[in-house]
């Protein structure tokens, strides 16, 4: 909106809290709606996403510098494999469908093979933006210019304000604020729709106006709250959430296939891998939690740029 309405003769100057208030209305209200609404305005929002990907990272992937990427022009120490253990819990949270599964289930209208190939489908397009993200960003972003993304907690505004530095064209400034703010809100919409069900189950919540209005406010003031108090708290609340994550994302659903199976030898869907997957998935549960607990009492290094 500040860029939309504002002017170099007059500027529009919404601030942070003004932004998050608008924000988490307009979002809220998707949410509140239904199912469908926030389906249909999620398939806006991806499309608009992944043009303005495409537009924006065209320039950036064409600039891409090998030297830049593989950090070759950095003096000292370039090893950065010591700090792959502390991005575990956050790559969890960033691929975290789980909590929607419950919302898909009940779409679909319990068609287990439309549910999987829905997973499938958002998180294999998920992936590949997100590498072709890391490739546009870290082939044209010094390692040292991290610095100040990282001392405002990896806040958005602050990785484009100095990735624009080394952008010379400006609309890929532009179309890539687009990107980024629309990729938030996908994200947003998708995490509380699930939330907003288990809610909804939990506190025995109907679907009527007034059961959806308390559901809404149980789940979206908390969070909101927080948000203004702890404006740069999003990056330490991932890496919590991705600690919580790994109970109900990774080893709850593993054991819960086991108890399945056990219970409905028969059952017409079946997800492949056997013992192995469901041994496999808990793993990598387990793997999470050392990652966060040792990230947070420093027992693995932790970049700062």
């Amino acid at each position: 909106l500040n860029q939309a309405l504002g002017s170099a003769e007059s500027a529009v100057d919404i601030g942070r809290t003004s932004g998050s208030l608008i924000f988490c209305f307009i979002l809220a209200a998707f949410v509140w709606l239904s199912t469908k609404a926030v389906d249909r305005f999620t398939s806006i929002l991806i499309v608009g996403m992944v043009v303005a990907f495409f537009l924006s990272t065209a320039g950036l992937l064409s600039s891409v510098k090998t030297e830049v990427l593989f950090n070759t022009i950095a003096d000292g120490e370039q090893s950065y494999l010591p700090y792959l253990l502390t991005a575990l819990p956050v790559c969890l949270v960033s691929f975290g469908f789980h909590g929607n599964v419950p919302s898909l289930v009940k779409y679909y209208d319990r068609d287990g093979r439309r549910v999987m190939k829905s997973i499938f489908i958002g998180t294999g397009l998920a992936l590949v933006i997100y590498i072709l993200w890391q490739l546009a960003v870290q082939g044209n972003l010094p390692r040292t210019e991290f610095a100040p993304v990282i001392a405002k907690g990896g806040d958005v505004s602050a990785l484009l304000e100095v990735l624009h530095k080394y952008i010379e064209v400006e609309y890929i400034a532009v179309v890539l604020n687009f990107f980024a703010y629309m990729a938030i809100a996908t994200s947003f919409l998708g995490v509380t729709l699930g939330l907003f069900d288990y809610i909804a189950d939990l506190f025995k919540f109907d679907d009527s106006l007034l059961g959806r209005t308390k559901t809404t406010l149980v789940t979206f003031l908390p969070p909101l709250l927080l948000s203004l108090q702890f404006p740069y708290g999003f990056v330490i609340a991932i890496g919590y959430a991705g600690l919580a994550a790994t109970i109900w994302a990774a080893i709850v659903p593993a054991l819960l296939a086991k108890a399945s199976r056990q219970k409905f030898p028969n059952a017409t869907y079946k997800v492949y891998g056997g013992n192995f997957m469901i041994g496999f998935v808990i793993l990598f549960g387990v793997l999470n939690i050392v990652a966060q607990v040792g990230a947070n009492l420093g027992w693995f290094a932790s970049f700062a740029g």
